[in-house]
Order: structure tokens, then C-alpha cells, then sequence
């Protein structure tokens, strides 16, 4: 009897049982997204814990700045894939590049520089979010970047006209000519049928030694000129630069940097086109001292640091924009993205100067 009794005990274990074995494996599969501004936030979180790491002192190293609370806090935070709900829709977000960068920071002994090139990404991505949760903050910088890429077309030679005044050489020559002229033997009035043959052979002695020392001066010029214009730069005038990741030669100047990415558009490389060009744009800027260059800068701290001059922020932000979403978003950049940009890069340089 007792036997019997127990028997319906047992089987409602035995359902129970089973439904929480059910949920227990099914669990996983009814997460649910997270809205964007969360994932707004832990971006955020996630970069303040690495700007922590920029004010380490020089000589401590990658182990003793606590690296490894920052490691797992970060991994925590931004799986290498997670569900961002975005206006409704899904969207699978691959945050595995910064697990596998956050791997190489623990290998490399340069990790300061590798930590600036994380951060430079994330602040990337982080303002692209931004823009995202918010579009009307950009719509008016929108439509100023495509009027300034308009006058950066309309400011091209083809399009202007330049008065040509005389050159600095001609009027030179004019220079000397009058004042050769002072020295030279005055003429006489005197009889055709009369010529003073000693007179006239002064002056042709006089005009071709005076034109043969002019030449000799102008040589000796152009020559000195030409030779100082070749003499390389050496280290002594300044050390190797690193801008966004990227170490530069100390002889390297913006124009060599430019010639290099018009060389990839070419090659058809338009991303690596775009990401040189904006190198030089800032290598240029720094040569101006209108910004400075440091290797641990992003190209938003550039970008903050122009702030004070509105015009050329204006332009500099369209190109920062560019740069980030071919060279950070992956996106594809065609001939005439390449185009836009460089005429861009020459609006932002005239704007300088202004």
C-alpha cells in the first residue's frame, strides 16, 4: 500500500526535475539584447579603465599597473559577441579585436603605444555610437562639411584666376640694367660721318664683362639654392615621430607622406590612401604648430585640440570622420571618397592659413 502511495510522488519529482534541466540548457538562448545606450555606457567604462593605464609612471611595467583587473573588467563588459538592440532591431556586435588586443598589450614591451592605438579605436566607435543614439547633434556639421567640400572644389586652379606680376629675376635684371646704365659713357652729339670708334668699343667691353659677371652670380645662386634644397634633414634637427600608431622617419615631411598616399590610390589601396593622407594632414598641422604631435594622442584629441579655431575644426571634423569609417569601420572607400578626401585635406590647409 505504501508502495502505491509514493509512486505519484516520484513521477511529479521526476517533471519537475525535468523542466528545470530544460530551462537550465535553454537559459542562454532567451537573453535578450541590450539596449544601445548601455552598450554606450560599458564603452565609455571600458575606456576610462584604459586611460587609467596613461598615467602610469614610466618604469612600472604592464604587470604592476594592475593590468589584470583591467583585463577581466574589460572582457566582462564587451564580450567578444553580444546582441545590441538598436531602433528596434537586432544587431550582432564582433568585439573580438579587442580580446585579441588586449592579448598582444600583455606580449608586447612597447604596450604604451599599442594602449594608444586601443584607445584611439574605441574612442573611434564610441563616438560613432554617440552620433547614433543622438543624429540631429551632427546634421547641421553634416551639411557645413558639404558646403566646405564644395569650396575646396570651386577653390581649385582650374577654377581661379592669378594675376602674373614679374617675377623677382626680372626684376633684378631691371635693377642692375639701371644701374649699369649710370656707369656706362654718355653719348655725344656727334657727326654721323664722325664715329668715335674708342667710344664704341668701351661700351661693348663694358656691356660683356657686366653681362658675364651676372651670369657668373646667377650660376653661383642656382647653385647654392639647388644644393641646400637637396641636403637631407638629418636626426639632430628632430627624432623619429609617431603619430596614430605609425612611426615616421625624421626626415619624413607631410609632402612625402602625401606623395606615398597618392602612390596607394593608385595601387588601388584607397583605405591606406585615406589613413596616410590624415597623417600627413596632422604632421603638417604639427609643423605649423598649430596642433601638437605626440604618440600617444588619438586623432580625437587632434580633432578636440582645434576647438579654438572653428573654421578649420569644421573641416577637420569631416575628414576625421572619413578617416574613422575607412580605416576603423572597415568601410569601402572608392575613387571618389578618395577624391572628397583630398580635396578636403586641401580646404583644411587653406583654412590654416586664413
Amino acid at each position: 500500500m505504501s508502495q502505491v502511495s509514493t509512486s505519484p510522488r516520484r513521477y511529479s519529482l521526476t517533471v519537475v526535475g525535468s523542466v528545470l534541466w530544460v530551462l537550465l540548457f535553454l537559459s542562454p538562448a532567451i537573453v535578450t539584447a541590450i539596449p544601445i545606450s548601455e552598450y554606450h555606457d560599458d564603452l565609455k567604462r571600458t575606456i576610462t579603465s584604459l586611460e587609467s593605464l596613461k598615467h602610469v609612471p614610466e618604469d612600472t611595467s604592464l604587470a604592476d599597473a594592475q593590468f589584470d583587473y583591467h583585463d577581466k573588467l574589460i572582457r566582462t563588459m564587451l564580450p567578444e559577441h553580444q546582441e545590441v538592440e538598436v531602433d528596434g532591431e537586432v544587431c550582432n556586435v564582433d568585439n573580438s579585436w579587442l580580446h585579441s588586443d588586449l592579448d598582444e598589450l600583455k606580449q608586447t614591451d612597447n604596450w604604451r603605444e599599442k594602449l594608444g592605438q586601443i584607445l584611439s579605436r574605441l574612442q573611434s566607435i564610441e563616438a560613432r555610437v554617440a552620433e547614433r543614439q543622438n543624429p540631429g547633434d551632427h546634421a547641421a556639421e553634416n551639411k557645413q562639411w558639404d558646403k566646405t567640400r564644395l569650396e575646396s572644389i570651386l577653390s581649385r586652379p582650374e577654377y581661379t584666376d592669378h594675376p602674373q606680376g614679374s617675377s623677382a629675376l626680372a626684376r633684378l635684371i631691371q635693377d642692375f640694367a639701371r644701374w649699369l646704365e649710370k656707369w656706362l659713357p654718355q653719348r655725344r652729339a656727334v657727326n654721323p660721318r664722325r664715329i668715335n670708334l674708342i667710344n664704341l668699343i668701351a661700351r661693348i667691353v663694358v656691356i660683356s664683362l657686366a653681362t658675364l659677371l651676372l651670369l657668373y652670380v646667377l650660376r653661383t645662386l642656382l647653385l647654392w639654392y639647388s644644393g641646400r634644397s637637396r641636403k637631407p634633414k638629418t636626426g639632430k634637427d628632430r627624432g623619429a615621430r609617431i603619430v596614430l600608431g605609425e612611426r615616421l622617419e625624421p626626415d619624413a615631411t607631410a609632402s612625402d607622406l602625401l606623395s606615398e598616399a597618392e602612390a596607394l590610390a593608385r595601387q588601388g589601396e584607397l583605405r591606406a590612401a585615406i589613413r596616410k593622407a590624415y597623417i600627413a594632414l596632422l604632421v603638417e598641422l604639427g609643423d605649423r604648430k598649430v596642433i601638437s604631435l605626440a604618440h600617444h594622442k588619438t586623432n580625437r584629441d587632434y580633432l578636440n585640440s582645434l576647438r579654438s579655431v572653428p573654421q578649420l575644426h569644421s573641416r577637420m571634423r569631416g575628414l576625421t570622420e572619413s578617416f574613422e569609417r575607412h580605416w576603423y569601420g572597415f568601410a569601402n572607400a572608392t575613387p571618389n571618397d578618395w577624391q572628397d578626401f583630398r580635396a578636403g585635406y586641401l580646404a583644411a590647409l587653406q583654412a590654416d592659413t586664413k
